[in-house]
């Protein structure tokens, strides 16, 4: 009797199934269906590498998804603009993530992360200070991870240390919202209320700012300008709330997800606790193997076909950024995380040149990647200082969650607490 040779049908990426362990799914989607329909999402799957990385630099596909995904949460922001307009804003942005802007952030961060590796350290320490086994005990994401980026960003806005807890309160109702493509009702109605109240928080300390002379991100924002025009109050606020994603969850968990990587692989993390220079090499791979984004949409401005297939104009398509980061076609044995890989380009891994498409590619490459960057290498060599024989607790196993973006739910470690002298 003669084997089916019949191709495995596309997986529901709203599944049970694809939710728990989506990565094996991401091949039969590359192998069998490069570009597909999905009818829940009414939205075109798009999985291997060279696809991905074609659509985000072609004129053949646009931003304009971001009208209705993202600007009913946001308002407007640089992720819809095209042309003249995103090229303004862009160089508005740009001074502030790059050379010296981003060098006069670097205490802030520096001083947010020790701060919180510190307490957890010294907590750690003090529960433990009786128990004969030596050892300091955390959970990595709720007590570091989660917190870290947030406390960040709203330092360097320059807004009260007060308002950390009211700002991971929007963070986590607007990732749930983004990651609500079933479109339940009560995210939709959290995610509206979390506009209202950010809005209202915002545009009073914008108005103040407008004519300050303060040295923090939110006071220089309202005093830039590119060929005589500024950012509007409402863009401003727009770009607050975006920074809420691009620069609390998306760093959030690719620290979560570097470190249980590093982690699983002592090897590796023994390597780079010995050698630093291998901490962006660290990063880079762990951005390629398990990035926190793992798709991002687009829309069609023309016809497009794929592999014999055509996607219609004005369709939305569903970029598979962790399906297209882990294609054979691109990276050799991709579903080994190894720091070590030579076809992974670490010098320009944060660069619109990268050869992964975490950061995205082309115009719309993300603007915040060297903060993250940097935020990835801070909170990486201060667990490594301040953790030694980092390992898992005793049965714990990390597990992943999340649709859009995704990693590890907790990050329960253990590691040797020095003896009081």
């Amino acid at each position: 009797m003669s084997q089916s040779t019949a191709a495995p049908p596309a997986p529901d990426i709203l599944s049970p199934e694809y939710v728990a362990d989506p990565y094996p799914f991401h091949k039969v989607l590359r192998d069998h269906h490069p570009a597909t329909y999905h009818e829940a999402t009414q939205s075109w799957l798009i999985s291997r590498y060279a696809d991905c990385a074609h659509a985000f630099k072609s004129e053949a596909f646009s931003s304009r998804n971001y009208d209705w995904q993202l600007e009913p949460i946001h308002g407007r922001t640089i992720l819809q603009m095209q042309g003249k307009e995103h090229a303004t804003h862009r160089s508005l942005l740009n001074p502030f993530f790059r050379g010296k802007g981003l060098e006069a952030f670097m205490p802030t961060i520096r001083q947010n992360a020790a701060e919180l590796i510190t307490a957890a350290v010294q907590r750690a320490g003090s529960e433990m200070m009786d128990e004969l086994s030596g050892r300091g005990r955390v959970d990595l994401v709720a007590e570091f991870t989660t917190w870290f980026p947030i406390r960040v960003m709203v330092d360097m806005l320059g807004l009260p240390k007060s308002d950390h807890d009211r700002f991971h309160r929007w963070y986590h109702s607007v990732i749930a919202h983004l990651n609500n493509l079933a479109g339940d009702p009560a995210v939709t109605a959290a995610a509206d209320q979390t506009r209202e109240e950010l809005r209202e928080y915002m545009l009073p300390i914008i108005r103040e700012r407008r004519n300050g002379d303060g040295d923090d991100l939110l006071s220089r924002l309202c005093r830039a300008e590119v060929d005589g025009e500024q950012m509007s109050d409402e863009e401003i606020k727009a770009f607050v709330s975006l920074l809420l994603v691009a620069g609390g969850e998306t760093t959030d968990k690719a620290i979560a997800s570097m470190m249980t990587n590093l982690i699983k692989n002592p090897d590796q993390l023994e390597a780079v606790r010995a050698d630093r220079s291998l901490v962006d090499a660290a990063i880079a791979e762990t951005l390629r193997y398990t990035g926190p984004v793992h798709m991002i949409m687009r829309q069609t401005e023309q016809p497009v076909e794929i592999e014999g297939t055509t996607i219609p104009e004005g369709a939305t398509c569903i970029l598979m950024l962790a399906s297209a980061n882990r294609d054979e076609r691109h990276f050799s044995d991709p579903d080994r995380f190894d720091i070590h890989r030579s076809d992974l380009d670490v010098a320009r891994a944060f660069s619109g040149a990268a050869n992964h498409v975490q950061f995205i590619l082309g115009r719309h490459f993300c603007v915040g990647s060297l903060l993250a960057r940097t935020e990835m290498q801070v909170a990486l060599e201060l667990v490594l200082d301040s953790m030694p024989n980092l390992r898992f607790q005793e049965g714990f196993v990390p597990k992943e969650v999340g649709l859009y973006t995704r990693s590890v739910e907790s990050l329960l470690v253990e590691f040797d607490v020095p003896a009081k002298a």
